[in-house]
């Protein structure tokens, strides 16, 4: 038995030396039969993989600024797309697509102060790239390099933007935009997209809102008469475009001591930029002594004043409100301004207070002109929905209401009581899909006739066919509905025609 014994340990020494060697080339460790013994057991984490390179400890999770949208997320999505495209659609729009990366020269300049959250990209094969950081600048790159001086298109795509991230503020997301270019008499393409707008917003139904409308001649001329340098109109109107968000007496601080502005130019500037109102507004501006001298700002008052006549035509006035601090910060922007808000209460003693900005856009007419080669100017104007933020408050809405939401569109199950048909049971869901039926079958051979109908129940599927052995003789089925679990026998002949009248 001694003999054994030793002849037992010997054997084991030897397969745990010959273990050691191998570990101590592969890995540099393993320096003890106990060790070894341990690496018989159990696999290392930091031990090499197939290739030869060490596996590491893998953190499952998204980059920062980006979410991952799971099945009832995006049926909510998908329903607020559907009704966004088809306004884009109703009103005569064509879509296009343009490259997810721009070169770094086309996105360069157009941007102001936020030029600082472009992502820029390695270098790849000599070109020096980056994301886009809106939909609007590539549209006009793709004017200029088509010579196309007259469209009407949307574009839903990903933007990306190095912002910090926070609730609802994401660095990849969602724009959807409708944009009108070419020479047409003044006003006429601007009160459409305000009227997409309000469209868009009161189809959704995610509360009430607002659109404030502004002018950025109207901004420049007051800046002009208030004595703001012209060299610092562009970095003014980013301050200004704060307010909505940071109290005046902030916006006042970062203009003297940030902006180098004097205080009296300041509070000159105060006494216009905090006024809103309706057409009264501009006509009170169109008579004021200093407003009324600078050519500029009465230019754009008289075509705000025609631009609030089209919008009576279309009946959008009930929620327009010229708001002087209205800025947008972008440098393209050259005429009419505007942004929508969702209000937070509809007796809330300052109209302008909301939950954030649901959509803005505004008139760029020099934009195309900066890349076409002869300066040839395409004047354009468009909207961009804020499709993420919209999102969020859509989903929110669902949550708090209860909805029950469907994840698929599949029209019918077909199931069986029986075992043994599953053949059957995919001749009949071929026909189906062959005419165009949304239909499914459970992946079992003999799955249970009450599981087949608890999953009806659990994905919102409202119809059920069940065939069996003395329906297949008769050359019939049995439709069931789920809801009310009433059962109609059809013929195969009448199948389609019954599913799609019962699912209409």
């Amino acid at each position: 038995m001694a003999t054994f014994i030793c002849r037992y340990t010997s054997g084991w020494n030897l397969l745990v030396s010959q273990r050691t060697k191998v570990c101590a080339t592969a890995a540099n460790a393993c320096h003890s039969i106990q060790v070894t013994r341990k690496v018989f057991a159990h696999q290392d984490a930091t031990a090499q993989s197939f290739y030869g390179e060490k596996k590491q400890n893998l953190v499952l999770k998204v980059p920062k600024g980006t979410h991952d949208v799971h099945p009832k997320q995006m049926a909510i999505r998908e329903k607020v797309f559907n009704t966004v495209v088809k306004c884009f659609k109703r009103h005569g729009a064509e879509s296009i697509d343009t490259p997810v990366f721009e070169l770094k020269e086309i996105l360069t300049g157009k941007y102001g102060e936020d030029a600082k959250l472009i992502y820029d990209l390695k270098d790849q094969g000599g070109e020096q790239l980056s994301l886009r950081y809106d939909l609007t600048v590539p549209f006009t790159r793709y004017l200029a390099m088509n010579k196309i001086s007259r469209i009407k298109r949307y574009q839903i795509a990903k933007v990306y933007r190095r912002d910090n991230p926070a609730l609802g503020r994401y660095r990849e997301f969602y724009q959807c935009d409708f944009d009108i270019a070419g020479h047409y008499d003044p006003m006429i393409p601007d009160a459409e997209c305000l009227k997409i707008m309000y469209e868009i917003l009161s189809e959704l139904e995610l509360g009430d809102f607002l659109i404030k409308v502004n002018d950025r001649r109207l901004l420049s001329g007051i800046l002009t008469v208030c004595g703001v340098p012209e060299s610092k109109f562009k970095t003014v109107c980013s301050s200004i475009d704060k307010m909505d968000k940071v109290p005046w007496d902030k916006v006042r601080s970062e203009m003297i001591e940030e902006k180098e502005i004097r205080p009296e130019m300041v509070d000159r500037l105060s006494e216009y930029i905090t006024l809103n109102g309706g057409l009264s507004l501009i006509q009170r501006l169109s008579e004021d002594p200093l407003v009324s001298q600078n050519m500029v700002a009465m230019e754009a008052l008289n075509d705000l004043k025609l631009l609030h006549r089209y919008l009576e035509i279309f009946g959008v006035t009930d929620k327009i409100l010229f708001d002087l601090t209205l800025a947008r910060g972008l440098d393209y922007y050259t005429g009419v301004i505007y942004e929508a808000v969702l209000l937070s209460d509809k007796s809330s003693q300052n109209p302008t207070v909301g939950l954030g900005s649901v959509a803005a856009g505004g008139r760029y007419d020099e934009l195309v002109g900066m890349f076409d080669a002869k300066g040839r100017k395409v004047p354009c104007v468009g909207i961009s929905i804020g499709i993420e933020r919209i999102f969020s408050i859509a989903e929110k809405k669902s949550e708090e209401s209860g909805e029950k939401i469907r994840t698929t569109e599949t029209q019918v199950l077909v199931a069986t009581a029986q075992p043994m048909f599953l053949e059957e049971r995919m001749k009949l869901l071929t026909m189906l899909w062959n005419s165009g039926i949304k239909a499914e079958i459970m992946y079992k051979n003999n799955p249970k006739l009450l599981t087949q109908l608890h999953y009806c129940e659990s994905t919102g599927i409202p119809l059920v066919i069940i065939i069996g052995e003395q329906e297949i003789k008769d050359g019939v089925v049995k439709i069931r509905d789920v809801a009310t679990r009433e059962e109609v026998e059809v013929s195969k002949e009448n199948l389609v025609e019954e599913i799609r009248k019962r699912t209409s």
